[in-house]
This record gives structure tokens, C-alpha cells and sequence, in this order.
């Protein structure tokens, strides 16, 4: 699967997310059978239209983003690339921290209260994730996690343009995500412009290895994606362990 990095501030943490538990999937691809075709889901009535801007979506990605995230991954160390990650990650938890709180999750706000301080001060400004090794977990949350939490839906499975995979209730978060974002927020545009791409193409060079992984399977890709995506937001909903009904739409 080719995923096309937002290219819209404030949408890389959702990326991130989505691309981390797909990297862990990835090796599960290889243990999978011949996929069948795909088939209809209640939960994707866009379907013809979300394909449609899947390879859109990708060919951006094939055309531009795998290039530069492969010559980026070529040519700077591995710690460096590591300290642009661990910068971006701490510059999301703000965001994280804010959702936390409303979302009343009393020990995950103090965790992520106290992670931003340790990478703050003592790591650097973030480029060193001091608060990991220290056992201080961290806790990614956006909008769209917050309004499931307090009971809204997740509605159809949608992909945007340049986004790439989301839902009614994840893409109407994205404005609110947006204002929540950090270096979205930035004054100065040519630093706000240049952090967002260079965030974008780190996020993706980190799993280039699972993308090529998941092209090489014999499967439907799209389907795939979808799944795999609606799966996952329900259990960030749920912090791990949603219920075993799936009623509640979320």
C-alpha cells in the first residue's frame, strides 16, 4: 500500500498513527492468504469514489513523496532522522495533551504533562526522548479520538485527497486538529512551510520498508487499507480494547 502523507499541518499525527500500526500489519500481510475481491461494506458506501482518490492518492505518492522520503532516508543518519522523529513526537504531544484533558483522562494527561517537560528541558527540545527510557508512555490522542470518545460515530469510511484514509466524523475533526497543531500555528511562514514538509517526508521515509511489503502482497490493497484503518480508530476510540459488539459504531 502506498499512503500519501497529509500534506495539510495538523493531519501528520494522524499518519503517524495510522502508519505505525500498519507497519506492525505489514508482516501479518505475508501470512495471509489469496485475498478475494472486493466486496460490499456497510461502512464504505463512497467506495467507488474512495478508489478513485486512493489512486490519485498514490500516484502523488509514486510521482513525489516516495522519491524524496527514499533520498532522505539515503542521506541523513540514522540518529538524525531519529531526532527529527523525536521532535515531531514531542511537538504532537501538546496536541495529545490537550485532548487528553478532554477526554478526562486524569493519568494520561499527567503522563503526557510530564513527557513534554522531561524532552522539553532535558532532551533538547524534544530531539531526545528522554521520557521513554524513563518509562513515561506516551499518549496520542486527536479530535476525532475525543469526539468518539464522547459518543460521537465514526459514520462512513471516506478518503481525501492527499489525506488518504479517514471517516465522517475523523475528516470533521481535521479543522479543530488543525488549530490544535502546533507548527500550524506558527508566525513565521517559511519555518511554519518547511517543518510541515519536512515532517511529512520523515513520517514517510519511516516506512518505506512496510510499504513495499504491503505492494508486494497479494492482496486488494484498497480493502486492505480500509480495514485496517476502520480497525484501528475503533480501538484508539477504546485505547486497546473495544468491545467485542460493534454497535456502538465508534
Amino acid at each position: 500500500m502506498k499512503t500519501t502523507p497529509p500534506l495539510v499541518p495538523g493531519a501528520t499525527s494522524k499518519l503517524a498513527n495510522f502508519a505505525r500500526w500498519m507497519g506492525i500489519s505489514a508482516a501479518l500481510v505475508l501470512f495471509a492468504g489469496c485475498a478475494s475481491g472486493p466486496q460490499a461494506n456497510p461502512a464504505d458506501p463512497f467506495e467507488p469514489f474512495n478508489r478513485g482518490v486512493t489512486r490519485f492518492n498514490q500516484a502523488v505518492d509514486d510521482a513525489v513523496l516516495v522519491p524524496v522520503a527514499t533520498a532522505y532516508e539515503r542521506t541523513l543518519p540514522s540518529m538524525v532522522r531519529t531526532g527529527v522523529t523525536n521532535f515531531f513526537g514531542n511537538i504532537g504531544d501538546v496536541w495529545s495533551l490537550a485532548n487528553n484533558v478532554a477526554q478526562l483522562k486524569l493519568q494520561d494527561s499527567a503522563e503526557t504533562f510530564m513527557r513534554l517537560n522531561v524532552n522539553t528541558f532535558f532532551g533538547l527540545g524534544g530531539l531526545l526522548d528522554i521520557a521513554t527510557e524513563a518509562g513515561i508512555h506516551r499518549h496520542e490522542e486527536d479530535f476525532g479520538q475525543t469526539l468518539g470518545r464522547w459518543g460521537v460515530g465514526a459514520g462512513p469510511y471516506v478518503v481525501l485527497p492527499l489525506l488518504g484514509p479517514s471517516t465522517l466524523r475523523d475528516t470533521a475533526a481535521l479543522p479543530v486538529d488543525r488549530a490544535g497543531n502546533v507548527i500550524g500555528n506558527m508566525n513565521d511562514v517559511a519555518w511554519r512551510n518547511s517543518l510541515s514538509v519536512l515532517e511529512v517526508v520523515d513520517t514517510r521515509a519511516r516506512y518505506l520498508r512496510a510499504g513495499r511489503l504491503l505492494d508486494d502482497a497479494a492482496l486488494d490493497k484498497y480493502t486492505f487499507t480500509r480495514d485496517a484503518y476502520l480497525q484501528h480508530r475503533r480501538s484508539d476510540v477504546y485505547d486497546g480494547n473495544p468491545p467485542d459488539d460493534n454497535e456502538g459504531g465508534k
